[in-house]
């Protein structure tokens, strides 16, 4: 009997090899916001597997910034063959790292910029900006310098594991250049906490634990289209607001080449794109053939829009962030 069970589970196993070969798994990682629940990362993996044959299999890795780490300390022997949730901050780093590999497709993209990176691929962009409640801060600051005069306490993220935080870092320095290292040192006492990534931020928020939260001028859009609730907005900023710009690439040594550039083809179409809007409350990077949902009409939409190319943006980002720190040491 002991023979005949394991002959059955042999054949059991024999049968099913060419199932789990026809069926390979496409391996991504992102933020974890991106795959929670109410992300966008369910809607994707259903989406996406209904037409692509395979297993996407998303894993998170905390957020935005900790992405690049993680690739990095991994290195050739990663199990990722798509990397998403990196931003132009990031990417020029990323690119020096030999990791990605061009993805050769061609795409009509809706930025407010000019896009022609060969490796990076865009799938949502926003401004940064300080949300705040309308009842609790009715008459928010209108610039940094109002904010430092201010008695309000902020909530910003960290930005060596987040990229809203590393963001923050490169809108003070687009904004003041030099005076910068001033700007945080007026700053650091309205500062309550620096928090690893976004969630842990916005939902400290959420719980009354502080008047702004470092977050986008598209998070109202949640609340207006999710909770009906109008009470929270963005600080129009004087200086102007900074862009990000949200990519995914491919993974050199991906063993799934012709898969992972299936994904990010598929990225740019309206199944994935209409649901961006609506759970990662981003702008999509190709505007859905329905247009973008009520709700979004009201948002603010900066005069200014400040960006660092990804060159500048590496350049920078070891002095911006030394600035950060030695303000909020003291």
């Amino acid at each position: 009997m002991r023979y005949l069970t394991l002959s059955a589970g042999l054949l059991g196993a024999a049968l099913a090899g060419p199932a789990q070969a026809e069926n390979p798994v496409l391996t991504v990682y992102t933020y974890d916001s991106f795959i929670s629940e109410w992300g966008p990362g369910p809607a994707v993996t259903e989406a996406f597997e209904a037409v692509c044959d395979c297993t996407l299999n998303m894993v998170a890795t905390g957020d935005g910034a900790a992405l690049l780490a993680r690739l990095q300390l991994e290195g050739v022997r990663t199990e990722a063959d798509i990397v998403l949730g990196l931003d132009t901050n990031l990417t020029a780093r990323a690119l020096e790292t030999g990791l990605f590999a061009p993805h050769g497709i061609e795409a009509a993209l809706d930025l407010p910029v000019t896009w022609d990176d060969p490796v990076f691929l865009p799938f949502d962009w926003g401004w940064f900006a300080f949300v705040h409640d309308r009842a609790r801060t009715p008459a928010p600051p209108t610039s940094f310098r109002a904010l430092i005069d201010s008695d309000l306490r902020v909530i910003i993220q960290d930005p060596r594991s987040s990229t809203p935080g590393l963001g923050l870092l490169m809108w003070v320095k687009a904004a003041y250049g030099d005076e910068a290292a001033a700007i945080w040192e007026g700053l650091a006492p309205r500062i309550l906490t620096v928090t690893s990534g976004w969630s842990e931020a916005y939902g400290l928020f959420l719980d009354g634990e502080a008047d702004m939260v470092l977050s986008y001028t598209t998070s109202p859009a949640y609340h207006i289209i999710a909770e009906e609730d109008d009470s929270k907005a963005a600080a129009p900023f004087d200086e102007g607001h900074y862009l990000q710009i949200e990519v995914a690439g491919m993974v050199a040594d991906t063993d799934q080449p012709e898969l992972a550039r299936r994904f990010l083809a598929f990225m740019l179409t309206d199944e994935f794109q209409s649901v961006v809007a609506t759970t990662n409350w981003m702008y999509p990077a190709v505007t859905p053939a329905d247009g973008l949902p009520e709700g979004f009409e009201g948002l603010h939409q900066p005069e200014t829009s400040l960006l660092f190319s990804a060159d500048e943006a590496a350049t920078l980002r070891d002095g911006a962030l030394d600035e950060w720190r030695n303000a909020l040491a003291r």
